[in-house]
């Protein structure tokens, strides 16, 4: 039965200071016991030296869901610029995070142990060293697996998702990380503290609608 798995690394987090890099982890922590909590038991997730995260998802379909919900996360925390010259800096604010997806078997899944070893992490794993290694940024979001159709369908959508949250602010980010997790505005609106107008033109700017159409569509399609 096919498994799938995230592979995540920050983008140039040697360019945050000590503060930053705290801010960071201790978010990415949260966020791991927050996505354990709304997914479980379908989700696993661990944070690796920092700033790089694995996870294993039991039902392939909500990989894509939870891609969007790391993007979303590092776009949304409270970590600003001190030098505007700052190039890679910049970078981590635009782009956040690299994200690969892997669906595939797991010949090895030991939670206690911490061992993923199989097709799936191969394919995440892989992809994402591959992003890692350009020195130019050229994309954060990729999906890889054995199935040739679903490559071909959800490797455009991915490069298309990218450039929409590179361009996401992080107020906008914040927004469609809640409504990732399936919030209702009524009920954003009481966790952030702004109003439903305010929530709904964010959200409609921010490319909600497109967004939401992806998750759709990759939740029927993947199995």
């Amino acid at each position: 039965m096919n498994k799938a798995t995230i592979s995540a690394d920050i983008i140039s987090s040697t360019s945050l200071n000590v503060e930053q890099r705290w801010i960071l982890e201790k978010g990415l922590k949260d966020l791991l016991i927050e996505l354990s909590d709304n997914f479980t038991p379908m989700f696993y997730g661990r944070l690796i030296k920092g700033d790089y995260i694995e996870c294993v998802l039991e039902e392939p379909k909500i990989a894509l869901r939870v891609a969007l919900l790391l993007k979303a996360f590092i776009k949304k925390l409270p970590i600003e610029q001190a030098n505007i010259k700052d190039k890679k800096f910049q970078d981590f604010k635009t782009y956040g995070i690299r994200v690969a997806i892997g669906v595939g078997n797991l010949s090895i899944w030991d939670k206690e142990k911490g061992i993923i070893d199989g097709e799936a992490i191969y394919f995440s794993g892989r992809a994402v060293n591959e992003m890692t290694i350009h020195e130019k940024i050229k994309n954060t979001l990729t999906f890889r697996s054995g199935n040739n159709n679903w490559n071909e369908s959800f490797e455009p959508i991915c490069e298309l998702l990218d450039v929409i949250f590179s361009k996401m602010t992080a107020s906008q980010s914040e927004i469609i990380y809640y409504k990732l997790l399936q919030k209702t505005e009524e009920e954003i609106k009481h966790i952030i503290g702004k109003t439903q107008s305010t929530i709904n033109q964010h959200s409609r700017t921010a490319g909600w609608n497109a967004i939401n159409s992806a998750v759709k569509y990759f939740e029927e399609v993947i199995h």
